[in-house]
């Protein structure tokens, strides 16, 4: 059930990125309301809960966990290029929205394979 619902949330979480950057460009004066502020914080903490009751429960953390590790590096990555692709402006924009796109898909990939490093 907690899986199901974090599949959800990932869901969410990613068409409400895409749309904030899609609204970025074309209707920025929309990034204003409050509930296009608040609602993705809201998403993606529901997002975090569920993945966090996750790992608990699967008990990842008692043995190998560097994959639990490198998602959390690409969160931050994903976080922070996000940030960039809604704040700015031009080719920028696009870099770190692609930047942020390829985060996410590593996230992922890894927590299909648990594996951070499944490119070797």
């Amino acid at each position: 059930m907690i899986k199901s619902f974090h599949m959800i949330f990932i869901l969410l979480s990613i068409s409400s990125f895409v749309g904030r950057v899609y609204l970025a460009e074309k209707r920025p004066e929309m990034l204003e309301q409050k509930w296009i502020k608040i609602g993705p914080h809201i998403i993606n903490s529901l997002l975090l809960i569920t993945g966090f009751t996750l790992v608990f429960q699967g008990s990842w953390l008692s043995g190998e966990y560097g994959w639990i590790v490198a998602k959390l590096i690409a969160l931050l990555g994903y976080i922070g290029l996000g940030i960039v692709a809604i704040k700015s402006q031009g080719d920028l924009r696009w870099k770190a929205f692609a930047g942020a796109i390829a985060c996410f898909i590593y996230i992922g990939i890894v927590a299909v394979t648990k594996n951070a490093f499944f490119f070797l």
